[in-house]
């Protein structure tokens, strides 16, 4: 998403080359490597049975680590680094569904690659309405594409039932088209 953000959406976020390097590197670390690099180590300590996480009560502590280090980022990148309000939009409003995730999670077991997917889907599609002027329309079928086979690939290896999956794409999609419509 900040990929896309950065590159993709040059009207919406102002910030010179060398800081879009550094901002996804830093991203990158944050939000992926680190929280990657904690789930490996849950398996090695086996406070985790598989990477799969099958079951709901599994995946609440992985997804509540992976909650605190979304939350840490946003919180660095708002108060640390001066950077476009439309990336600390993203970083919150993607730290608001993986907490609802993760919330949802302590009850119900829910598609987190829907919540992902549908929430790029969902900003790609307000950006798109927002600036109509420019051409987003491959990048709309394009995140449409992406994520209607994630939720197929979902329900193909029975990893989630159409519910399951149904709830985490309405959990991504009204969160981040929400925030991004009505706040950006």
């Amino acid at each position: 998403m900040f990929v896309f953000l950065l590159y993709g959406a040059p009207q919406l976020v102002k910030v010179s080359y060398f800081d879009k390097r550094f901002l996804v590197i830093m991203v990158f670390m944050t939000t992926f490597l680190i929280p990657l690099l904690s789930i490996v180590m849950m398996k090695l300590t086996r406070n985790i049975v598989s990477f799969h996480m099958d079951s709901k009560e599994e995946r609440v502590f992985p997804f509540s680590m992976i909650s605190l280090f979304y939350m840490i980022t946003t919180y660095l990148f708002y108060m640390k680094f001066e950077v476009d309000p439309a990336l600390i939009l993203a970083l919150a409003v993607i730290t608001i569904a993986l907490i609802l995730l993760t919330s949802i999670t302590f009850f119900w077991k829910i598609s987190a690659h829907m919540t992902g997917t549908a929430g790029l889907m969902a900003i790609i599609i307000a950006i798109a309405l927002k600036y109509p002027s420019q051409d987003y329309l491959y990048l709309v079928l394009g995140s449409i594409l992406l994520t209607g086979s994630v939720g197929s690939a979902r329900l193909y290896l029975n990893a989630h039932s159409p519910s399951e999956v149904l709830i985490g794409f309405m959990l991504g999609f009204t969160t981040c088209f929400g925030a991004f419509f009505w706040m950006l």
